[in-house]
């Protein structure tokens, strides 16, 4: 039997991340499952998209070189230009999706204690794309603003806006009402929330590094920097048009896909963590859990 993982609890930063890992553990196959179900298509059109962009990089060595026509130059930059708005595209419908998707897991996992109700699940991600995507633009706006201002505005945004999402999904608010509610939120809790927050992204960034090296050692390779035929005058974009090298590209992402879900569950850890010390949500539940259990 699989152990029932209590997210409405406070938890110090080691137990949170364990906890992560000790819910995907358990979860792993009917969470992805649902995950793939609702953003398969979309992720299927991201990874084409990035196998084309990969590959029109490439024909740009022909510019480069001036081997190039004007036919077939302008058909490479259309065809980047296609590529990467299909990748813009199709990475915002991924992103929304898998978000929501999450979010709407955990939240019929601890009203259901472990059980998903997988219609009901789907019915909600649909129900809430559009306040996503949003939501996700209002966030990814006061971000971009924040870090422009003078770059310490942005760092102390990255909290509430980390917990944004949990607000509107658990507390079925509006769009604007979470934005606003997530400064009021962290407040007294920022410090903590931040050094978890940064800790795990540290993690996610070793393991990102550690997934691009397949595709690294490859491009030292081919440039022959290992063998000493190194040629400081060949075009290094050459081998963006390698087919190797945009397959390892391509399961390098696939993998840092699958990772991410570690920093949107650290998020939800995060903001039950804070909601139980401000409102002791689970604390009273199980109150009232005992007492019904007597009775």
């Amino acid at each position: 039997m699989k152990q029932f993982i209590q997210f409405k609890k406070q938890r110090e930063l080691g137990e949170m991340i364990s906890d992560v890992f000790a819910f995907l553990r358990n979860e792993y196959k009917p969470f992805f499952a649902l995950i793939l179900q609702i953003t398969l298509p979309y992720l299927i059109l991201f990874f084409v998209g990035l196998g084309f962009m990969l590959y029109s990089f490439g024909d740009l060595t022909s510019v480069l070189e001036g081997a190039s026509t004007f036919d077939t130059e302008e058909m490479g930059f259309l065809t980047l230009g296609i590529s990467i708005l299909v990748l813009v595209i199709a990475g915002i419908m991924v992103y929304a999706l898998a978000y929501s998707a999450t979010l709407h897991y955990v939240k019929s996992y601890t009203e259901n204690n472990g059980t998903i109700n997988t219609s009901q699940v789907k019915t909600e991600v649909k129900n809430t794309f559009w306040s996503f995507i949003g939501l996700s633009i209002l966030k990814g706006l006061a971000l971009f603003v924040g870090f422009m201002l003078c770059f310490l505005p942005g760092v102390y945004l990255v909290v509430p806006m980390a917990v944004v999402f949990c607000i509107m999904i658990f507390e079925n608010k509006s769009v604007m009402d979470a934005f606003s509610d997530s400064f009021k939120f962290v407040k007294d809790e920022w410090w903590m929330s931040f050094l978890t927050l940064f800790v795990v992204t540290l993690l996610i960034g070793v393991i990102g590094f550690v997934l691009n090296l397949p595709a690294t050692i490859y491009t030292y390779i081919k440039m022959g920097i290992f063998s000493g035929e190194f040629n400081p005058e060949a075009n290094p974009l050459a081998v963006y048009k390698d087919p190797i090298y945009i397959i390892l590209n391509l399961v390098s992402y696939a993998f840092k896909f699958f990772l991410n879900f570690i920093t949107i569950i650290v998020t939800i850890f995060i903001y039950y963590n804070i909601n139980e010390k401000k409102n002791h949500t689970g604390t009273f539940e199980q109150i009232d859990s005992l007492g019904n259990t007597q009775q």
